[in-house]
């Protein structure tokens, strides 16, 4: 070996490998999203203890109760893409900080109108944050495991909503429901001083190099105009097209399974079960799809996926209820659903250059919103217009279906990228 190609190694073996600065910010990131996790199931936790100790009627609570998400979709939307611009790094300390602050904020409230600000606040700043810590994790994951590795990362939204459950009683038993936002808030403070030290500044984890110096230059606007003109508003269209009707067919599943499935003649025990295999599905099949992605083309393996998806909820559909038959089915359609959605952020970051990652998966993340929306408000509507167990499953495979055709469009996504950097 020459003097020459063994001084190239270094430059080329960190980017393979899970060195430990590399781990150290993988940990971070997953902590940040933790935190994320655990402050959108937040407020609903607490609102029954709020409720008793203020007198405030709960029904008075709805936007109160939306606003983070409201707040998360403005923030992704317009917040997010200052991490792309001025460093995603800063972008995530300073909104880490705030989020503590806002959550801390919200212990004060003794009204709708000040929960609902605070809350907002909080989700503007989950908002600007979400999509940098994952357009991060995706600059620094090695090649061929990138896909594995953000969706791993991102699991940590799922455990702190998992967590939120578990610890929000011994909070309420120790202070209050104020202890549900206090005690978190100071610790996503702690959590910011401590990325400030630790989280792997720019240089120090190999990042993914895609842009030559002859690639075409940002235009007048910004990204999130950039990825809203050609050729990327190709790419923009695909992944907001799959992500939102993904997003639908999850809300839509997840929110009326309960209630459909004891019209099914199951008990209301084993119908809670049943959600607990949808929620088990879902982590194992973002696992799972997330890993065939890295070693195979994104096309099959998502074809793969809503094609399984299709037939199983054509199952629930056809199949007389059995307590076996149905709860496979039901993780390999309602479970591999959530999956799926866990991975195509993933699958996304494939789709545009490094520079305007944060600012598309804002936007994606955004516009899902509709679908997350829409998807309990038409499920009500059918079930209030007498549709049966079995209609109701055939209609939820139409969402997947369609991502299924959306799927082929996937390499002009791609193609789209490669536009950019030539």
């Amino acid at each position: 070996m020459t003097a020459k190609s063994t001084a190239a190694l270094p430059m080329v073996e960190p980017a393979r490998v899970f060195g430990a600065r590399l781990l150290l910010g993988l940990i971070l990131s997953a902590m940040i999203l933790f935190v994320d996790g655990y402050d959108l199931a937040a407020l609903p936790l607490a609102l029954p203890h709020i409720v008793r100790e203020l007198g405030i009627p709960a029904a008075s609570f709805g936007f109160a109760l939306s606003a983070v998400l409201v707040g998360l979709g403005t923030g992704a939307v317009l917040l997010a893409p200052i991490g792309d611009r001025y460093g995603r790094r800063p972008t995530i300390i300073v909104t880490v900080a705030l989020i503590g602050l806002a959550t801390m904020g919200t212990a004060t409230a003794t009204s709708v109108t000040g929960f609902s600000v605070w809350r907002l606040l909080t989700g503007l700043m989950l908002g600007a944050c979400l999509p940098n810590v994952t357009a991060q994790v995706a600059l620094w994951a090695p090649e061929g495991k990138r896909a594995s590795t953000i969706t791993i990362v991102s699991l940590g939204i799922a455990i702190g909503g998992i967590t939120s459950g578990l610890v929000v009683p011994l909070l309420v038993s120790f202070g209050g429901w104020r202890a549900i936002f206090l005690l978190p808030g100071i610790a996503t403070v702690l959590l910011a001083v401590t990325l400030f030290f630790l989280f792997p500044r720019k240089g120090m984890v190999p990042e993914r190099q895609d842009e030559p110096a002859t690639a075409m230059p940002a235009r007048k606007g910004g990204q999130l105009l950039d990825i809203l003109r050609p050729p990327l508003l190709v790419a923009t269209a695909i992944f907001v097209l799959i992500y939102g009707l993904n997003a639908f067919a999850i809300y839509l599943t997840s929110s009326w399974i309960p209630t459909l499935l004891p019209q099914a003649g199951f008990s209301v025990d084993l119908s809670a079960r049943f959600m607990s295999i949808v929620n088990l599905g879902g982590l194992v099949a973002g696992l799972l799809i997330a890993k065939l992605v890295d070693k195979s083309r994104v096309t099959f393996v998502l074809s793969a996926a809503y094609t399984t998806i299709v037939l199983a909820f054509l199952g629930l559909s056809f199949v007389k209820p059995d307590p076996w038959i149905w709860g496979i089915l039901l993780f390999l359609s309602a479970g591999a659903i959530a999956g799926v959605h866990l991975a195509l952020i993933a699958i996304a970051t494939d789709f545009f250059p490094a520079r305007y990652m944060a600012t598309a998966i804002g936007f994606g993340v955004a516009v899902a919103r509709i679908g997350a929306i829409g998807g309990p408000m038409v499920g009500g509507w059918l079930i209030a217009s007498g549709i049966s167990v079995g209609g109701f499953f055939l209609f939820a495979a139409l969402a997947p279906a369609a991502c299924l055709a959306a799927t082929w469009l996937v390499p002009a996504a791609q193609r789209a990228r490669h536009k950019i950097l030539s």
